[in-house]
């Protein structure tokens, strides 16, 4: 028998980066693109790579564009970092192991490194795969919080829950991780809201800009750790801006929503250093009537767009500087 799980892309829609930082945020899953696991029984327990895992190249050239587009590390990291953070979940909870082993294989379509999660997709796919060859059952609510783990504690990637909050629960979730909560709990709180609420979205990438998002995120964490004021009062408005876009959605205001689209990039810019090509696909898309922001860490945008005129605008103008658009598939 073979087990096929996948986990998709997402989008921060309103409040990132807060969310590492007790703060609160609106995401949306991407299913345009999704990352793959097939797990089947096998003699010898066994993770296999995929092309961009091996370390074999037919030139010095393929060796560079393949370490400009995926970086040093592939995926096969993150199948290890998830078999053995789940393996010490199973431990902590007394839970018992059947004696097979396995065989387990990734796939993903989602594009490296702009800000659509796909490394924890790999990590959510690879825990359902395993979650269902052992027969155990971890709490929807706990699971987002197993996957960070994976990564933040095993691999060192600097990020936050909302990435793997929005790939467990899918189609479109209000998330509030202050600290009171996330003590009391071990976790966020999480609201559902109706997909049939949302606006008319788009998304735009740059393959060309990718990056490791832990490495963007790390000096941001060094000024929160140290106080720093206004990273402090700038996270708060992130949350704020989350918050008050939670109860935009529900009233199906759209002009308030494309306003705090747009602030909360002007929030990030304040604290974060942003490449000149990350914002020229910003003053771009808001030069062709759409609001803009980034969906993660940079390397993607996202947006409202009022009409069809403005989304061929945006498809036209953001190809020029070498930018695909896409309407994201939420349900």
């Amino acid at each position: 028998m073979i087990i096929e799980t996948q986990a998709y892309a997402r989008a921060g829609l309103l409040g990132n980066p807060s969310d590492g930082y007790f703060g609160k945020t609106v995401s949306i899953i991407v299913k345009n693109f999704s990352a793959s696991v097939s797990l089947y029984e096998a003699p010898e327990l066994r993770v296999e790579p995929m092309e961009e895992d091996l370390s074999v190249y037919r030139s010095i050239h393929e060796l560079a564009d393949s370490l400009e587009a995926n970086g040093y590390y592939g995926g096969e990291r993150l199948v290890k970092a998830a078999i053995r953070t789940f393996y010490h979940y199973v431990r902590r909870n007394n839970l018992k192991l059947h004696n097979r082993n396995f065989a387990v294989r990734y796939r993903s379509s989602i594009p490296r490194q702009v800000g659509l999660a796909g490394s924890s997709a790999i990590v959510t796919a690879t825990m359902r795969a395993l979650m269902k060859f052992y027969e155990i059952d971890v709490p929807i609510e706990v699971l987002p919080s197993l996957v960070l783990s994976a990564e933040k504690d095993e691999l060192g990637i600097n990020a936050g829950l909302q990435d793997r909050v929005i790939q467990t629960y899918e189609g479109c979730v209000y998330m509030n991780f202050a600290k009171e909560i996330m003590d009391a709990r071990g976790h966020g709180q999480y609201e559902r809201i109706d997909t049939a609420l949302l606006p008319n979205l788009y998304i735009g990438y740059k393959t060309q800009l990718s990056k490791v998002s832990g490495v963007v995120l790390n000096d941001l964490a060094t000024r929160y750790k140290n106080h720093d004021p206004l990273t402090l009062q700038t996270l708060a408005g992130l949350a704020q801006v989350a918050e008050e876009g939670k109860t935009a959605l529900l009233k199906r205001d759209y002009v308030t929503l494309n306003r705090l689209i747009n602030e909360n990039f002007d929030l990030r810019r304040k604290i974060m250093n942003i490449s000149d090509s990350n914002i020229e696909m910003i003053e771009c898309a808001r030069a062709c009537g759409a609001s803009a922001k980034f969906p993660g860490s940079g390397g993607s945008i996202i947006g409202i767009y009022p009409n069809d005129e403005v989304l061929n605008k945006l498809i036209v103008e953001l190809k020029q500087i070498k930018v695909r658009v896409i309407r994201p598939y939420i349900n």
